[in-house]
């Protein structure tokens, strides 16, 4: 949504972001809405090009990369093999093992957890379908066979010398406590791995990382192998981990952390067999800045010699004021200023779209000047699909967040547009005019008088942005 919104890095490198999702739970209604997301982003941009403001920073998926045969799937999402109806001991042919094998197997995977039909099994009988259930030593097995992946062999040879990689993940369940050191151990040890080409620039890498911390609450759930209770405990076993495997032998250059211990609306305990759908979280966008902050960076900062990094950098995020429900005004000011004016613009962009947009259409200069925004130009997939789908989850985070706790309510949603920004007052006077929908379209035509668009789908991203930007500029006092 940061970039979406034109939030982009301070840097005279134009990064394209190449996203690559590990997790064995296909079903995870958060991960097909993100997927989803991401797909019309790219449509988004592709159209709209890279200097329209909004959606100006590129993704793609690593297919659209690549120059070699191999089919990848061009899909955001990693597929993990021999995992959908899989129970973990036919994944490590646990009947095939010889029997002093076994006795270890049984020991390294003790305990209990659910099925897919809320009845508890032994951790070796858990099937993989609905992730980890908070277990990374069955984590760690099951995604080691990313080395050996078709994806891994062709970032391996696609990778230079300029790209750099970032690793998300949660340390406090099983996937991602268990996929950020095993990744990681496979980047930096690619000169040992024969199965692919370009290890040098792999091995030597520019790496960031984020861990997150517990920032959430759930319900209680006796019957429910996921306890908040357990939480803090996995999160320090993890860090105990990282300690020797991570930190401790210098693998990543730059490691962010971030968590939050306001107990606040819980979440719905759900294991994996129903879905997983939460609702968007504050920390989760603060955390994406660390993927900002990182591509900000220099080059001599980030250095790395034999699979190490030569001088680390570890990070934490903090607000300036302490509240159950967070607003601009709360963060330090460099990351204010980073995100409050282009967030405002697309919130504004997305009113317009949602209040007035019908009524303006084919009357107001702006609509008619070439190429036309017209009736029929809301009847394309771009339009339609793309933007109308990508604008509507937009809302909905918008409206997540604000309802979560910890919140963050930068807007007032159901507004008038002067009263639209929390804590930023419209500049009033004798001279000046108010600021309404007729004011938004006067400034649409007046941006739109004498230039020159390629397309219409460029022409609505590029002058909603320009257009917003001057408005929130001039009149409710935001910096650029």
């Amino acid at each position: 949504m940061l970039l979406a919104s034109g939030v982009k890095p301070n840097s005279a490198t134009e990064f394209e972001i190449v996203p690559i999702i590990i997790d064995p739970h296909k079903s995870n209604e958060d991960l097909k809405r993100t997927a989803r997301m991401l797909e019309n982003y790219q449509a988004i941009a592709e159209r709209a090009g890279a200097d329209s403001g909004f959606f100006g920073t590129r993704i793609t998926t690593l297919d659209k990369l690549v120059t070699s045969q191999n089919r990848l799937s061009g899909s955001f999402t990693f597929n993990l093999q021999q995992v959908a109806n899989t129970q973990f001991k036919d994944y490590i042919d646990f009947a095939q093992l010889s029997e002093p094998n076994r006795a270890l197997a049984d020991i390294l995977f003790s305990g209990k957890s659910i099925n897919k039909r809320d009845e508890e099994v032994n951790l070796l009988d858990v099937e993989m379908d609905i992730g980890f259930v908070g277990n990374p030593n069955i984590g760690s097995v099951v995604l080691n066979q990313f080395k050996d992946s078709e994806e891994f062999k062709e970032v391996a040879s696609n990778f230079n010398a300029d790209d750099r990689i970032f690793i998300i993940s949660s340390i406090f369940g099983g996937t991602g406590a268990a996929g950020f050191p095993t990744i990681l151990k496979n980047i930096r040890d690619a000169m040992n791995n024969r199965n692919i080409d370009g290890k040098g620039f792999l091995q030597n890498a520019k790496i960031g990382a984020i861990s997150v911390l517990p920032y959430f609450n759930i319900e209680k759930d006796p019957n429910s192998p996921i306890q908040k209770s357990d939480f803090i405990a996995k999160t320090k076993a993890a860090l105990y981990y990282y300690k020797d495997n991570v930190t401790g032998n210098n693998s990543v250059n730059a490691l962010y952390y971030i968590n939050d211990d306001y107990s606040g609306k819980p979440y719905k305990n759900d294991a994996g067999n129903e879905g997983q759908k939460n609702d968007a979280h504050f920390i989760e966008m603060v955390s994406a800045l660390a993927v900002i902050d990182f591509l900000e960076m220099p080059d001599r900062d980030l250095e790395s010699a034999g699979g190490k990094a030569v001088k680390p950098i570890y990070k934490e995020f903090g607000m300036k004021n302490d509240s159950p429900d967070f607003k601009f005004s709360d963060f330090e000011d460099n990351t204010e200023y980073k995100i409050s004016l282009r967030l405002s613009q697309l919130a504004l962009f997305k009113k317009f779209l949602d209040e007035r947009l019908n009524e303006s259409i084919e009357k107001q200069a702006w609509s008619n000047d070439a190429p036309t925004i017209d009736r029929a130009f809301l009847s394309d997939s771009f339009y339609r699909t793309n933007l109308s789908e990508f604008m509507t989850a937009f809302g909905n985070w918008l409206k997540e967040m604000s309802s979560n706790r910890r919140g963050f309510t930068p807007f007032n949603l159901n507004s008038t547009i002067d009263s639209l920004v929390v804590d930023k007052t419209v500049k009033s006077g004798w001279f000046e005019k108010k600021v309404d929908y007729a004011y938004f379209d006067d400034g649409l035509s007046k941006q739109s008088k004498g230039k020159t668009f390629p397309s219409a789908e460029q022409k609505i991203v590029k002058l909603f942005f320009d257009t917003t930007e001057e408005i929130l500029t001039e009149k409710f006092g935001f910096k650029k």
